[in-house]
């Protein structure tokens, strides 16, 4: 594909002329193969192989966005033809989400269609008009944002998840996972159109054999009956947020979980060095990161040396400070700008993802050329409640995410107060009825902890706003009681 895709629309989605190509078309095809046939190339050419794919599109994507988007439009009048990245003013979630049917290059796709598109748990992982991928996001910032990816995205990301499989699989644990029926266990969440859900249920939309061997398992269920499940699964590979790895790693180390799954992978949440190794040595394999978001999924690959490789072919991330001055190699930065050059329907240009992260100024020993940096993600906290029979009961983050983000809620936040007691933090959406959003997030949560267990747990709700961390400024959806500055 190379550089020259970039001149190609027709490979990049609909532009405002509508779709022309239906969702089964580009299931497996020549878009998959075109793309890792590239992606092979790229890395053989090495960083100026990577660069100058990186360069083409970029200038594409942004011809593309002035050309299709009216917001673009009217948000880059007066730029030079080929203004350098630079020159393009960043981005937030709340601005392009207020701006969304104008943001947008194909006009079919409205915010009031994908809203009601994604009011429906049928549709998880199902095209929006036969053609879009449609995935939900609140992120560091907990503002709610809508994302609508195109055939020729969701083929790069399908290329760029295999590029990071190939740099961790040995040709033997290939043959193991084949040989295993290529069964994958992802437990997340459910129940809404998350990206890592709805990518799965999309993967098995494609053909009966992923049907068949690809299933998502609940971060919901009770850590018993999830063990059980995934005991008679058998999964050849395993994803599961940080948090819940964890978990699920106690019970391998005490027998109860017995799994052996020749990949293990992570993402949505940040690890620690230390809860990796515990974590690898419980399923005796090593526990991979992908680091991934919403708007662009994966963004990159960890390697063997503890770094996160960017597929800085497809996309651009800049390290920012506060005031969106770039972050020198080797210091944490405020913020990252993503610049996505996949996705053609939603243009995202210098967008402030939210993460902090760390660049590595120099080549990194694994000898892979993508750039490589360290990623401070989502770091919600694993609320630990007593039980009424005295038991101790851990439930993850991301199980309690979902339940927080009801219809009518702008941003929610759940502080524990002790180990029998949660605070609810809510924020209706300026149309909602106040009393009654906080009366449904409660009855959701209530329902949840009864039925791990925890019925004894108060459920209380707070006169404060969610509120980010004053030291980071990011929001945690999440917090435990170490941490608990609720009254």
């Amino acid at each position: 594909m190379g550089s020259r895709a970039t001149h190609r629309p027709a490979e990049y989605g609909t532009g405002r002329a509508g779709a022309r190509e239906t969702w089964r078309s580009q299931t497996m095809g020549m878009r998959e193969l075109r793309v890792v046939a590239d992606l092979w190339r790229a890395e053989h050419h090495g960083r100026e192989g990577l660069a100058r794919r990186q360069g083409a599109r970029l200038a594409a994507s942004v011809a593309h966005a002035r050309a299709a988007s009216p917001f673009y439009r009217t948000r880059y009048r007066g730029l030079p033809d080929t203004p350098a990245l630079t020159e393009l003013p960043p981005v937030t979630k709340r601005e392009l989400m207020a701006a969304f049917d104008d943001w947008v290059t194909d006009p079919r796709v409205t915010r009031t269609g994908v809203e009601a598109f994604v009011a429906s748990v049928d549709r998880i992982g199902s095209p929006f008009l036969g053609t879009y991928f449609v995935c939900t996001s609140s992120g560091t910032t907990g503002y709610p944002g809508l994302f609508v990816h195109d055939q020729q995205a969701v083929a790069t990301y399908r290329g760029l998840g295999l590029r990071g499989e190939v740099h961790w699989l040995s040709a033997a644990d290939w043959l193991s996972l084949v040989r295993r029926g290529g069964r994958w266990a992802a437990v997340l969440a459910d129940g809404g159109h998350y990206a890592a859900a709805g990518w799965l249920e999309l993967e098995r939309r494609r053909d009966r054999y992923r049907a068949r061997n690809y299933r998502v398992f609940s971060v919901q269920d009770r850590l018993d009956a999830l063990v059980d499940r995934l005991n008679a699964f058998d999964p050849a590979a395993l994803t599961a947020y940080p948090s819940m790895l964890g978990l699920l790693a106690d019970e391998q180390a005490a027998g109860r979980l017995r799994v052996h799954p020749v990949l293990l992978e992570t993402g949505g949440e940040s690890m620690t060095p230390e809860a990796r190794a515990r974590t690898s040595a419980a399923f005796g394999t090593a526990a991979h990161d992908v680091y991934g978001s919403s708007e662009f999924n994966p963004l990159g690959f960890d390697c063997s040396h503890g770094w996160v490789h960017v597929h800085s072919d497809w996309l651009v991330l800049e390290p920012v400070e506060a005031d969106l001055t770039p972050t020198p190699p080797g210091r944490p930065s405020h913020t990252v700008l993503l610049t996505n050059l996949a996705n053609r329907v939603q243009p995202i240009l210098r967008y402030d993802l939210g993460d902090s992260v760390l660049a590595r100024p120099d080549p990194c020993p694994c000898g892979c050329p993508l750039p490589a940096l360290r990623v401070s993600g989502r770091c919600d906290d694993v609320l630990r409640l007593a039980a009424e029979d005295g038991r101790t009961v851990s439930v993850p983050p991301l199980a309690l995410v979902p339940l927080l983000e009801a219809p009518g809620v702008r941003r929610a936040q759940l502080v524990q107060t002790g180990v029998r007691g949660v605070r609810l933090r809510v924020e209706p959406d300026v149309d909602a009825d106040p009393d009654q959003v906080r009366r449904i997030v409660a009855a959701r949560l209530r329902s949840y902890l009864d039925g791990q267990g925890l019925g004894g747990v108060d459920v209380g709700q707070s006169d404060e706003p969610p509120a980010p961390d004053p030291r980071s400024g990011k929001f945690h959806q999440v917090i435990a009681a170490r941490t608990v500055a609720d009254p």
